[in-house]
């Protein structure tokens, strides 16, 4: 059996569900039962056949309505490696760190073409880092407590997975100076992400190498899942740029989060229109099982 799971911004209602399993029974995939998992907004349609034309038949179908296709069975997740900026956090943090050397438009530039995926990404990490040489170490600091947000959804989403036995990984191209506070704010286990080299109180323009890019990204996802003897269909990796493709295509639950169009092309479900609690529907985690707290 399979769930579509029809995740709402705004509304749904039974007519919306009626059309959405009469969409799926035209499309040959033979809907079952419904499931409400928040009245009025989220619901889950069970059905037997045909995932790739359920979620051809259910996508777009609604305004402002995420739809999540998978297998019923392992849909909670024992592991979710996630990115950082713009997906566990609302910005960019190399384009705001930017912003304190007076560089932002530049430097923005060139993340936005490394995220569509047009640019190497290790070569536009050096590029960007070799222009902040000079800056003060003090900016990261300000820059985490001034410009830093925690996506909306993040904090229930790996809380709630923690409480239910999975493992909650953040990986990020950016850096360890900002991705260790949040990971620590979000309650991930453990980060991963590159370190600024400091000299004399100031950026010396470079990062340490090896670089943690898309491979790395991949990399941790494989021996994550292999250390904890998973099957790959227990994995959910989320992201929304070109450097995390590769782990979004090799998990068992790949998801796009507000992602670049790359990215949302390929990858198996996607998020447009919700936050990232839309991520606790598409495991089947009703409001009244999230960890807030």
């Amino acid at each position: 059996m399979f769930i579509a799971t029809l995740i709402a911004a705004e509304r749904l209602d039974a007519g919306d569900i009626s059309a959405a399993s009469d969409r799926l029974a035209a499309a040959g995939c033979r809907p079952g039962e419904v499931r409400w998992l928040e009245a009025d907004r989220v619901a889950d349609l069970a059905f037997a056949h045909a995932p790739e034309l359920a979620r051809a038949a259910l996508e777009g179908a609604y305004p402002k309505t995420d739809i999540v296709v998978q297998p019923a069975a392992g849909r909670a997740k024992r592991l979710l490696i996630a990115d950082m900026d713009s997906t566990m956090i609302t910005v960019e943090c190399i384009d705001e760190l930017a912003d304190y050397a007076g560089i932002k438009p530049q430097i923005a530039e060139v993340t936005e073409r490394a995220m569509r995926g047009e640019l190497d990404f290790a070569a536009a990490l050096d590029a960007r880092v070799a222009l902040l040489k000079g800056l003060g170490e003090d900016a990261i600091d300000r820059c985490l407590a001034e410009r830093v947000r925690i996506t909306p959804g993040a904090e229930a989403l790996v809380k709630t997975m923690r409480a239910n036995g999975a493992e909650t990984i953040l990986i990020s191209g950016g850096f360890t100076r900002f991705a260790e506070p949040v990971a620590r704010q979000i309650g991930f286990a453990r980060a991963i992400a590159n370190r600024l080299m400091i000299e004399g109180g100031m950026l010396d323009g470079t990062v340490a190498k090896p670089i943690v890019d898309s491979a790395t990204k991949e990399a941790t996802l494989a021996e994550a899942t292999a250390a904890l003897g998973l099957d790959p269909e227990a994995t959910l990796a989320v992201g929304d740029g070109a450097n995390d493709l590769a782990m979004i295509r090799r998990a068992g639950l790949g998801v796009a989060y507000h992602a670049k169009p790359i990215v949302a092309a390929a990858a198996a479900a996607r998020i447009d229109h919700n936050d990232l609690s839309a991520l606790l529907y598409a495991q089947g985690y009703a409001r009244d099982r999230w960890v807030v707290a």
